[in-house]
């Protein structure tokens, strides 16, 4: 269970109706009334998993299991079927939260967040900083994307709405130079966790490189052990674009874990499975809505039954 108390099926159920919709609806309208599931059935199951945003690889491992273990007709159940797709979502999403013990480890706690601009990232920081103050942790928000000083505006306006410090050097245009400002503040002061906008350009992966590893190197300079998260801002409605977007982010950066925002306004959540099965990369936290407390730590079993729960 992750650090955030901040758990609300319901408001999960009602972001995720699209995904729901385009998912479990589809799967019940195809099994309706069908007292055992033939193979016929059963692929068309698969189609509507694979055009769901789920893919072709992820979707077949869940039928091929399905099958495997529907393997009588006494099995073939609607019900059942139903249960092993849960099972089989289920079991495919890690659930790697950052925990309260992970952050009582070590002083501060430094996470790093990246992503292309327009994902979310700014409001993401902020509902971070919210729910971390709300857990009773100091935190403090290093403003270092000093390439968009309108971004840094609205991180300041959200940062004073958590009710957190943050550092804008509107005078320097070096985001390592705010980097280290942000952790010798936040060693000095002591603050539990430190997070860092950084900036979201993927047209010039050398230069984006260059500069985290930059970050990084300063960072380190002052606390070997961080940083202990990086994590990656995805937008829910980009669908297969996400894969993309992960896949250009690895190549110039650990990915640790990602962010996945705007679930409430999409059908495409079925993007989470193919994302955490080809990547092997957890998703950490979920945006189900534009308030402040709508940033959720993200729980599979939470997931998976908000989507098949009428």
């Amino acid at each position: 269970m992750g650090l955030f108390n901040n758990l609300n099926f319901e408001k999960l159920k009602s972001g995720l109706t699209k995904t729901r919709n385009k998912i479990f609806n589809a799967i019940s309208e195809t099994i309706s009334g069908k007292a055992v599931l033939d193979e016929m059935t059963i692929e068309k199951i698969e189609e509507i998993l694979i055009s769901s945003d789920i893919g072709f690889e992820t979707s077949e491992r869940i039928i091929d299991k399905a099958k495997e273990l529907l393997k009588n007709d006494k099995d073939r159940t609607s019900q059942n079927i139903i249960e092993t797709i849960k099972f089989e979502l289920t079991s495919i999403l890690p659930d790697e939260s950052i925990t309260q013990s992970d952050i009582e480890k070590v002083k501060p706690y430094i996470i790093l967040i990246v992503g292309i601009n327009g994902a979310g990232k700014t409001t993401t920081i902020g509902k971070l900083a919210h729910n971390y103050k709300k857990s009773g942790l100091k935190v403090i928000v290093g403003a270092a994307d000093t390439f968009r000083a309108a971004a840094n505006e609205q991180l300041e306006i959200w940062a004073n709405r958590a009710g957190v410090e943050i550092v804008n050097n509107k005078k320097s245009t070096d985001p390592s130079s705010v980097v280290f400002e942000t952790i010798t503040t936040a060693i000095k002061n002591n603050f539990d966790v430190v997070l860092i906008d950084t900036a979201g350009r993927l047209h010039n992966k050398t230069h984006l490189m260059e500069e985290l590893n930059k970050i990084k190197r300063v960072i380190k300079k002052l606390l070997l052990y961080a940083p202990n998260e990086t994590l990656l801002v995805i937008d829910g409605n980009t669908g297969q674009n996400a894969i993309v977007q992960v896949d250009e982010f690895s190549k110039v950066t650990d990915i640790t874990g990602l962010i996945i925002t705007k679930l409430d306004g999409t059908a495409k959540g079925g993007i989470v499975f193919q994302i955490c099965n080809r990547l092997k990369i957890p998703v950490k936290y979920i945006g189900v809505g534009e308030g402040i407390d709508d940033l959720q730590t993200f729980d599979p079993e939470l997931f998976v039954s908000a989507i098949f729960e009428n």
